[in-house]
């Protein structure tokens, strides 16, 4: 190590720029945001006002302002099983690559004491997915759960789950750890599954799962997440929301999709508050005991709120009102 009048200069770590493959700290190469680099990106359009940021405060200010309420709620998502998925979803900027096994067999006891330190009342735990596991990480899941149960009772757990490639075994697993909610997300409607989620991902894979562990598990709560903004169609809509209640899916949350970076999928269309509404209300004729739906709604915004039956407490009317400079 060089050295500047006897202070060592310890060199600062090269910047991964997205779409750039790394070696991550155990050993194995991942790629920045889980997309490879394109030159082929295509325009991105305008940010309608009700998703505006105004730069006097800073996206910095909201991202704080965010995790202030949940944790006013006494909520949080937490993230299992490292930082790389195996999958390369085009809408997610979640880094991808092969963990070849790699867990924190620690992370179980870790996660319930972080539970415990930070008085959660519920919790939502949501992974990368696993493909390299034998399970699909089902065990290190359900080790989660029962560690927060031992040391929260009375917290509530919801388990956000990869699909296990729909081995319906593994889900199991998760469900006899004994999570209040059990959440796997649908993403799109089955037209833009593929391009928009990985080939190893499917809709009828991912409705087949949550059929599975509300026939296994009749009591538990089964929920879901729709992006819309991909190029999807009011009558795809309407198809994906009966093909989930086929399936006995009990809540959905619809939110709009934004493009990560340049190399994600552009996004068709910005929907608007009014039209979410809209979208809710159709829901809950088709049958769900609860749809939260909003521009910025996200499968765990307002989690422990899903049976509130008031849209998790959002007003899309006054969204639509306000001027960009008025929020942060």
């Amino acid at each position: 190590m060089s050295e500047f009048k006897g202070i060592p200069i310890v060199p600062l770590p090269r910047i991964v720029r997205s779409g750039e493959k790394y070696t991550t700290p155990q050993g194995f190469t991942a790629i920045k945001d889980g997309v490879k680099h394109s030159h082929a990106g295509s325009a991105a359009l305008r940010k309608p006002a009700w998703l505006r940021v105004p730069l006097a405060v800073g996206a910095g200010f909201g991202a704080v302002k965010d995790i202030g309420e949940c944790w006013n709620r006494g909520t949080a998502t937490i993230m299992l099983m490292g930082a790389v998925c195996t999958r390369a979803c085009r809408f997610c900027a979640v880094d991808t690559g092969n963990p070849h096994g790699w867990l924190d067999a620690e992370e179980p006891e870790n996660v319930a004491r972080s539970v415990e330190l930070m008085g959660l009342k519920y919790v939502v735990l949501t992974s990368v997915n696993r493909d390299d596991l034998s399970d699909g990480g089902a065990a290190h899941y359900a080790a989660a759960v029962r560690a927060i149960k031992r040391r929260n009772p009375a917290t509530a757990v919801e388990a956000l789950t990869p699909d296990f490639q729909g081995v319906t075994r593994d889900v199991r697993t998760v469900l006899d750890s004994g999570p209040d909610v059990f959440a796997q997300n649908v993403e799109t409607v089955e037209r833009l599954t593929h391009p928009v989620r990985d080939a190893r991902a499917g809709y009828a894979q991912t409705i087949d799962v949550l059929r599975a562990a509300k026939g296994y598990r009749p009591a538990i709560l089964t929920k879901t997440s729709l992006m819309l903004g991909l190029g999807e169609s009011d009558a795809e809509i309407r198809q994906t929301m009966l093909d989930l209640r086929a399936a006995r899916v009990d809540v959905l949350t619809l939110g709009q999709y934004l493009r990560p970076t340049p190399n994600h999928l552009p996004v068709e269309r910005f929907v608007a508050p009014q039209e979410f509404d809209r979208y809710r209300v159709l829901a809950l004729e088709i049958g769900f005991l609860e749809c939260v739906s909003g521009p910025l709604v996200r499968s765990s915004y307002r989690a422990e709120q899903a049976l509130a039956r008031n849209n998790a407490g959002l007003d899309n009317s006054k969204l639509a009102a306000e001027p960009a400079g008025a929020r942060a």
